[in-house]
């Protein structure tokens, strides 16, 4: 008598479903979860959502301070550097006005006032 599920078919198809689980398991191994492990392995940032390897950038290269200078005395300098720029500009409108005036005083020479 011939069954439809006999010993023999039950083992095969037991067999093929551990096949195809098996490679399964394998295939989200290799295409989810070691493009992960790379990219961290290699001192990046991975981000699951999108996929993205990408390199983590320090607070220091954004702002452009050297590393190993707080904020703090980067602030300073960036303070010292804005105050010689407005001396600078204060310094330029002075001489911006005693020029003016000295133009001003030639003119009423020259038109004999």
């Amino acid at each position: 008598m011939l069954r439809l599920l006999s010993m023999k078919r039950l083992s095969i198809m037991f067999l093929s479903l551990f096949a195809v689980a098996l490679a399964g398991i394998f295939a989200w191994e290799a295409l989810v979860i070691a493009p992960g492990d790379r990219c961290e392995a290699g001192g990046q940032w991975w981000d699951p959502d999108t996929r993205t390897c990408a390199q983590p950038l320090s607070i220091a290269e954004i702002t452009k301070r050297p590393i190993g200078q707080t904020r703090a005395q980067a602030s300073d300098a960036k303070n010292r550097e804005l105050i010689a720029i407005e001396d600078g500009l204060a310094a330029q409108q002075v001489a911006r006005d005693a020029d003016r005036e000295r133009q001003r005083a030639v003119l009423a020479v020259e038109q004999g006032r």
